[in-house]
């Protein structure tokens, strides 16, 4: 049988972390139009917490 590592699983101070790191951009932002490299930070921020909120290992990172 093939060895796998195990997959990282996420914590809830990962979720924790990507939800403060969301809520600072979104607070530095408000009421002003984003640059494309803000909307992909934003996007791969919620995807950081969900991955984490959810208990994904990192492929859904990958993935994005």
């Amino acid at each position: 049988m093939p060895h796998t590592a195990p997959v990282a699983q996420p914590t809830a101070s990962s979720a924790a972390e990507a939800n403060e790191a969301i809520r600072a951009l979104v607070d530095a932002r408000a009421g002003e139009d984003w640059s494309s490299v803000e909307s992909a930070a934003y996007e791969v921020l919620l995807i950081e917490w969900a991955a984490a909120t959810r208990g994904l290992g990192s492929d859904i990172i990958e993935a994005a």
